[in-house]
């Protein structure tokens, strides 16, 4: 019999057989020395007795080994790759303990193995995106290449060493973007959470753009208070600084545009709100999609990408954003976090 292989229970087996023998001829030669004779119905009960208590031991055993058989199964199944493999494990006892521990292991596994797979798509992707975009700035570049080869004046020259600089700062920004992109939505990124004021990041934002907004007679205002929130102020700002951008590209000369914050019971709420061109009604439901390029806009130079890494962001940070506009009376981002609370 197989149980009987296991060296541990033969010998359990073998010293209780030994234990109910001797108890049972130490029983006869008491009552042998009491009543000078040798009890039958005792020496049958006896055996009886100890056949039980075997018999018992072996069903126990032969019982825990269908299990281990059955889980031994059920972690072939998932290494030859069967995902959804688990061992039941509904009743108490150690055993059953160590098969919810094969159980969660499994799980976690599965996570991981997710995880990667989706990190690998993301990353094909990415290559695939980048490729693709790069196409237009390196087309250009060779067209400006060529021209500069026969430039018959400095004039000339500079203009369009100029035009060449655009376009690989252009390139540049279009791989970092990306590549922030595909780390975040791959979760390779951790953000480090700190209690940050909410009126310094804005206020830091604010000296990024100030140059630009004074060449282009915009102004930015900031409206709040001091505000303590936690978050990631580094990939925070990049978000922030994103949708920033995008106010001032669709503002004109004049414009005007405002951050403003504050907490609304448990939730830390930002708004950047301009007075700028708007977004067309056909546009506002898919400005986070990645490359998208709305006909109705004159924007030749941006690249797609800007929203939706903002997006990406707010979402690692378990955050919101919604868009309200106006064509021609500008548009509204509102962003949400949820402020966790102790019960």
């Amino acid at each position: 019999m197989r149980i009987l292989a296991n060296g541990y229970i033969r010998q359990l087996m073998l010293s209780l057989s030994i234990a109910l023998s001797v108890f049972d001829i130490f029983l006869q030669a008491g009552l042998f020395a009491a009543c000078g004779k040798i009890s039958v119905t005792v020496a049958i009960l006896s055996l009886c007795m100890t056949a039980t208590v075997l018999l018992l031991c072996f069903r126990y055993f032969k019982k825990q080994d269908e299990f281990i058989e059955k889980a031994a199964n059920q972690i072939t199944r998932f290494l030859a790759g069967e995902k959804d493999a688990r061992i039941e494990c509904d009743e108490d006892g150690e055993l059953f303990y160590f098969f919810h521990s094969v159980n969660a292991l499994s799980s976690i596994l599965n996570a991981h193995a997710e995880r990667e797979k989706r990190r690998s798509e993301f990353l094909q992707t990415a290559i695939s995106d980048i490729s693709h975009q790069l196409k237009t700035p390196l087309a250009a570049l060779n067209i400006y290449n060529g021209i500069l080869a026969d430039a018959d004046n400095m004039e000339d020259a500079r203009r369009f060493v100029e035009a060449s600089e655009g376009e690989l700062e252009r390139m540049e920004n279009l791989v970092k973007n990306l590549l922030k992109l595909t780390r975040l939505d791959a979760g390779a990124i951790a953000l480090e959470k700190h209690m940050e004021n909410i009126a310094e990041i804005m206020e830091e934002l604010k000296q990024r753009f100030s140059f630009r907004a004074e060449m282009e007679g915009k102004e930015i205002r900031l409206e709040g208070e001091d505000n303590f929130f936690n978050c990631d102020a580094a990939w925070l700002s990049e978000a922030l600084g994103n949708i920033l951008k995008n106010a001032m590209d669709h503002t004109a000369e004049g414009g005007v545009i405002t951050v403003s914050w504050k907490k609304r019971g448990g939730i830390q709420n930002i708004v950047i709100q301009d007075n700028g061109s708007g977004i067309h009604p056909d546009d506002i439901h898919h400005i986070f999609k990645r490359f998208y390029r709305s006909r109705f806009s004159t924007d030749r130079q941006g690249i797609g990408l800007g929203l939706p890494l903002a997006k990406a962001i707010i979402d690692a940070h378990g955050g919101t954003i919604e868009v309200e506009s106006e064509l021609g009376r500008g548009a509204s981002f509102s962003i949400n976090f949820l402020i966790p609370t102790k019960l």
